[in-house]
């Protein structure tokens, strides 16, 4: 997902809702560093403040400094670009600390539902995630793309977001094939210009300039149940 989809919409929802005073955590490598950078401007131009940033080598369970900075900052938010298991040991530290959702709520941007059932979700109910699709839409759409995905892969398959927006890619493309009449490049480009497709997220569209997608933004909460 671009950063339009998912980090700006949801950095702008966390200020409004949570509080502007944030802390930035995430796995050290290039996406976290280069999407803190975008977010520590946007904090800037909301009049929001953060208070410190914090970098975690890929799958460390090293966590304890990370936490007990936010121990000491008592930021209103946290924003987390943590991969992989390290999330595990970080919110288990967070709650070992006796930080909850309710202290002080992390929201996630890259915890989806295969995630929580790789991990478990019980260090994560309560906290937040930022995505364009969640397995739990209530359309019916979205159930009938559940249905026929588990009836391919398995009933214990879950669908996350970057599931289904391989899915609209593959469903534009073959829209704008049929529109060209060929698969050629610059014809395939220029058919997708103003495409639309009742995806499982909602009506999406492509900006016929910069080819990107108008998507949705959803803020979702972690349930016991493993989904959002």
């Amino acid at each position: 997902d671009a950063t339009s989809h998912q980090l700006v919409p949801s950095v702008k929802w966390g200020l409004d809702n949570i509080g502007n005073r944030v802390y930035l955590v995430g796995s050290n490598y290039v996406f976290p560093r280069a999407a803190n950078a975008i977010i520590n401007d946007q904090i800037k131009s909301l009049k929001g403040e953060v208070l410190g940033e914090g970098y975690i080598k890929l799958g460390s369970n090293e966590v304890g400094a990370i936490v007990e900075e936010i121990l000491l900052l008592k930021p209103d938010v946290i924003l987390s670009t943590i991969n992989g298991d390290t999330n595990v040991a970080f919110f288990k530290a967070l709650r070992e600390r006796g930080v909850t959702p309710d202290v002080i709520p992390t929201v996630s941007f890259s915890i989806a539902e295969t995630e929580l059932k790789q991990m478990g979700s019980d260090a994560f109910v309560g906290d937040y995630a930022a995505w364009n699709y969640f397995e739990s839409i209530d359309s019916d759409t979205n159930k009938k793309f559940i249905a026929e995905f588990k009836k391919r892969f398995g009933e214990d398959r879950v669908v996350t977001d970057p599931m289904e927006a391989a899915y609209i890619g593959v469903h534009l493309w073959a829209k704008a094939v049929n529109k060209a009449g060929s698969t050629d490049v610059a014809q395939v480009r220029e058919a997708l210009k103003l495409s639309s497709f009742a995806a499982p997220e909602g009506a999406i569209s492509v900006d016929p300039k910069s080819l990107h997608l108008w998507k949705w933004v959803r803020i979702g909460r972690v349930n016991p149940s493993g989904q959002f």
